[in-house]
């Protein structure tokens, strides 16, 4: 009894000293009972502890279940590239002495059915590129049309104004020509005035 009140003795300091919550059970070799609890009392700190003790366990098992669940997946995904690896060298036509007749004619009907879908695909970027390249020449000619009727059109207004410049610049210099008299030799002249005549006379 000496021993068991020094126990209770210590659980006390320490519940004092550390500002702790202590609950103390000590069962005798008779089978009697001695508990000692802080302030709260002895039911809601076994509640306590229960709860923490359930959920640790609940998250020790978690972490069990999700280690179990990932080696699971490793294993699922190792199968799975393995078999990836198996038809990528199949299809490179790797390791077809293992394969039966069955298997060398899927084989054939996959490639087959791959080739005139790359096929397929090819003639349609073909299309789409003949019919962008046509395009691009339906505008390119379009801008030469409008550049060459441009430069008729600048060629056509510069030629104007050239002859119009040079009729201006050569116009001062023109000068009206009247007809000169001309000697016809052997032809009758019309007779002089009477008036001439008569001036003669007085002279």
């Amino acid at each position: 009894s000496k021993r068991r009140a020094g126990l209770l003795k210590k659980a006390h300091e320490i519940s004092v000293l550390c500002d702790a919550e202590v609950a103390l059970i000590v069962f005798s070799h008779k089978g009697k009972v001695f508990e000692y609890s802080t302030d709260s009392c002895m039911e809601k700190i076994l509640e306590r502890y229960e709860r923490y003790s359930y959920a640790e366990r609940q998250l020790l098992a978690h972490d069990i279940n999700s280690q179990e669940n990932w080696t699971l997946e490793y294993n699922r995904l190792k199968a799975k590239v393995e078999v990836l690896q198996k038809n990528h060298r199949h299809y490179m036509g790797e390791d077809l002495d293992a394969m039966s007749l069955k298997e060398l004619q899927n084989l054939e009907q996959q490639l087959d059915t791959a080739l005139k879908h790359i096929r397929s695909r090819k003639n349609q970027l073909m299309h789409e590129s003949i019919s962008q390249l046509q395009k691009k020449e339906r505008a390119i000619q379009e801008q030469n049309n409008i550049l060459a009727k441009q430069i008729k059109e600048k060629e056509k207004a510069t030629g104007l104004w050239e002859q119009q410049n040079a009729t201006t610049t050569m116009s001062p210099f023109l000068v009206p020509q009247t007809p000169l008299p001309c000697l016809n030799f052997g032809e009758s002249y019309p007779a002089e005035a009477p008036e001439l005549r008569r001036n003669d006379l007085d002279l």
